[in-house]
């Protein structure tokens, strides 16, 4: 069987530099990238949701577009965030955020407010319990996270 000669330390241009994918300029766009791209599944999910099944409306691309829009700073918000904070409210902080985002979805399928206000806590508390279990378990006796 053939097999292509490996060629270390060189690019195809033939310069020895090794391409950075995951440089400080992708992580500098994915921070953006990331929440943006879930604000957008989120948003016209939610949109669709509210609709039921109708027609587009421009009211509903409009609700579609603030929902992105809010989304995604909160999201960021907490991404930014989160990190600085200890592990109790970092899970406290993902409890509250995953919560409050399921129950706006449930609520806009139009069911009860208290069937939502339950599912929302019944999940953000699910969540808010592995987000702690996995900071606990990712630091050391101080609380300074692990690399």
């Amino acid at each position: 069987m053939v097999h292509a000669a490996p060629v270390h330390g060189r690019t195809p241009r033939g310069s020895t530099r090794r391409p950075e994918l995951f440089g400080p300029r992708a992580h500098a766009v994915g921070r953006w990238a990331v929440p943006f791209a879930l604000g957008l599944i989120y948003g016209f999910w939610a949109a669709e949701i509210r609709r039921s099944g109708g027609p587009v409306t421009a009211g509903n691309l409009v609700f579609a577009g603030v929902t992105v829009i809010v989304f995604t700073v909160v999201l960021a918000g907490v991404l930014t965030l989160g990190p600085r904070l200890r592990r109790e409210p970092h899970a406290l902080l993902w409890f509250a955020f995953v919560g409050v985002a399921f129950g706006f979805l449930f609520s806009q399928s139009g069911e009860s407010v208290w069937l939502s206000v339950a599912l929302s806590l019944l999940f953000g508390i699910g969540v808010g319990l592995m987000c702690f279990y996995w900071f606990y378990t990712h630091e050391d006796a101080r609380g300074h996270r692990i690399a």
